[in-house]
Order: C-alpha cells, then sequence, then structure tokens
C-alpha cells in the first residue's frame, strides 16, 4: 500500500492506494497518526482503495477516535461501491462521515 498526502484548502488528504488489509493496516495506522498531530481536520481519499478487511476497518475507527479525542474532524470519501456496503454493513457509516467525493468532504471537515 502506498499512502499519499497533501494539504488541499488547510486540510490534510490522505490518499491511500491499493488494499487496506492486515499486513497494510499497521502502517496505515502509524502513518496517519502521525500526520494527525500536525493537522486538526483530515480527509481520507478512498478512490484508489481496492480492498479494506476487518483490521483496515480497526484502523479505521481508531484514527476516528483519535480525531474526536483531539477535537478535530475527519471525513472518508469517493469510496468504489463495494467497499461502501462493509462500511454500511459494518455500521461504520453511522460512526464516521462517508462522503461521496472530496468537495463534499473538505466541506464536512471545515463546517
Amino acid at each position: 500500500m502506498q499512502i499519499n498526502q497533501e494539504v488541499v484548502q488547510g486540510v490534510l488528504v490522505i490518499s491511500p492506494e491499493g488494499r487496506l488489509d492486515a499486513t497494510t493496516a499497521p502502517v496505515f495506522s502509524e502513518q496517519i497518526l502521525g500526520l494527525f498531530g500536525q493537522y486538526p481536520h483530515a480527509v481520507i481519499d478512498f478512490s484508489s482503495v481496492a480492498y479494506v478487511s476487518s483490521a483496515g476497518l480497526r484502523a479505521i475507527l481508531m484514527a476516528a477516535k483519535h480525531r474526536r479525542q483531539t477535537g478535530g474532524k475527519m471525513a472518508l470519501c469517493a469510496m468504489a461501491e463495494p467497499i461502501r456496503e462493509v462500511f454500511e454493513i459494518s455500521g461504520f457509516c453511522s460512526l464516521i462521515d462517508v462522503l461521496p467525493d472530496m468537495p463534499a468532504a473538505l466541506a464536512k471537515v471545515k463546517a
């Protein structure tokens, strides 16, 4: 998994590429939690994520908990339909803001 990052409109945008699974989730968590200390708000762009396992879901949940504890905001966006279904079935869509695209996600975290 490759994890790209940029700042858009003052918001940290993290764009993972590949699979978020048991092998890649620990590295993903370590990298994004390290970046969270530098920016109050973050968007995770799922447009290049092909698969999310339960370990990947846990990494996202831990990131969301960290954001809440530090007073920051986080949103997810641009998920392929099968990945979005995993988030819906697991109940994560009620815990984490999942938006259809980057403009909507940026607006949500900046609100």
